[in-house]
């Protein structure tokens, strides 16, 4: 079974990047930064979990306003670092344990968390600038991740206390995945800031010791905190901290605080907090009820002939085809869709497979790979294949079989006037 071995907390400033990029990590404003590091950087090298259950917050980077999310959890297998506007960092990207990722996706679903889900995105400084602070990464890096994103930066945002419950539920996801795996929570954002309006640049090292004392030793008592008594202890972008009440409600209600520093070089407070998981096991498997609860939505879909529900595992897999698939709905790219595939089929890498199912209009067999309907029918406007004629290729019946079977024989499809 998977171990939550313990939790770590840590700024996410982009000044803890800046100053690995540039070498500063000796010089005199710098040091002291990667003084509270060096702790977290031997536990890390000590203990080798083999995943990091990464919280943090995007910066309006891979994330926009235009569909924003309260929890989105990355199901993907690797994620690669996001340009800020500068280009991106020369960092490698980074592994994603995908089938941990869809456990959590699914766990946190059954526990009623309603889930955002991310792949193919790549992450800003939220994640990796304290990252490329914390591990090696000449050659790639030592372990995988599970990226859990919060918004906090659009309101309405979660209260600290459904943060807490979600670290809460977090932990139910992570025990109760079947394989052997050592995993360590971490916990971005913070301490005190304001980077916007004329209150920039407020700080208050007095509540950013006594938070992260209460993190460790009365983390409930945070969570009874509304978000404007948190910004006003902390400066508005300081409110992010609830996002450390997810790490802390994942580990025992008892932990062992090994490490805890701060610093405070110019416009966030840096504050680096270790934690070791003190848990017992419990005397009845609740793991096993935990993996019951996940299935039970599901049970006895198997059964169904013809049905393949479109999992996580199956959208990541058709990710390259279904993507494709989904620019059709711009003018351009179905016309050169219609005048130039083989090109296209070259530069969006899709395989051999992917090919010969798009040039063969290969409905049934998109559908087993792992294509959603709702994109098939998007082609089917494009090559003038009605949905009628789609649902009788995939029951492998002709157009005037499939009729026979409705009250009503019509031809429709999502095309426009011009199209149809």
């Amino acid at each position: 079974m998977a171990k939550i071995i313990g939790g770590l907390a840590v700024s996410h400033t982009p000044t803890i990047g800046f100053a690995v990029d540039h070498n500063k990590q000796e010089e005199s404003a710098w040091a002291p930064i990667f003084e509270s590091f060096a702790p977290m950087q031997k536990w890390l090298d000590e203990k080798k979990p083999d995943v990091l259950v990464y919280i943090f917050n995007d910066h309006v980077t891979s994330f926009f306003f235009d569909h924003y999310s309260a929890f989105t959890l990355g199901i993907d297998e690797q994620y690669e670092v996001a340009d800020e506007g500068g280009s991106p960092r020369d960092l490698p990207a980074v592994k994603g344990h995908a089938a941990l990722s869809q456990h959590i996706g699914a766990s946190l679903m059954a526990d009623e968390f309603d889930m955002s889900f991310f792949q193919d995105k790549p992450l800003d400084h939220g994640l990796f600038s304290p990252l490329s602070a914390l591990l090696p990464h000449e050659g790639g890096w030592p372990t995988q991740i599970v990226p859990l994103q919060i918004g906090v930066l659009q309101f309405p945002i979660p209260t600290a206390r459904r943060c807490y419950k979600l670290g809460q539920a977090l932990r139910r996801a992570i025990e109760s995945f079947p394989e052997d795996l050592n995993v360590a929570i971490v916990a971005t954002g913070g301490v005190s800031h304001q980077v916007h309006g004329e209150r920039c640049g407020f700080n208050n090292p007095d509540w950013d010791e006594q938070f992260v004392d209460m993190i460790v030793n009365d983390p409930e008592r945070l969570t009874e905190m509304t978000l404007a008594e948190f910004a006003t202890l902390g400066g508005m972008e300081g409110a992010e901290v609830i996002m450390w009440l997810v790490m802390r409600g994942a580990l025992s209600a008892n932990v062992k605080k090994l490490h805890q520093a701060y610093y405070l070089p110019s416009m966030t407070g840096i504050a680096t907090l270790i934690l070791e998981n003190q848990s017992r096991e419990a005397p009845y498997d609740v793991q096993q009820r935990q993996r019951d609860k996940i299935a039970q939505q599901m049970a006895g879909v198997e059964k169904l002939p013809g049905t393949y529900p479109f999992t996580q595992a199956r959208s990541l897999k058709a990710l390259r085809i279904n993507r494709f698939l989904h620019r059709l709905i711009q003018p351009a790219w179905r016309e050169r869709f219609l005048t130039d595939q083989k090109a296209m089929f070259a530069e969006n890498k899709l395989t051999d497979e992917e090919q010969k199912l798009l040039r063969e209009l290969d409905w049934r067999g998109m559908i087993h790979y792992g294509v959603s309907f709702f994109l098939l029918e998007k082609l089917g406007a494009v090559v003038g294949v009605s949905n009628l004629h789609i649902y009788s290729a995939m029951r492998g019946e002709t157009l005037e079989e499939f009729q026979k079977t409705r009250n009503q024989q019509v031809l429709y499809s999502v095309a426009g006037k011009a199209k149809a």
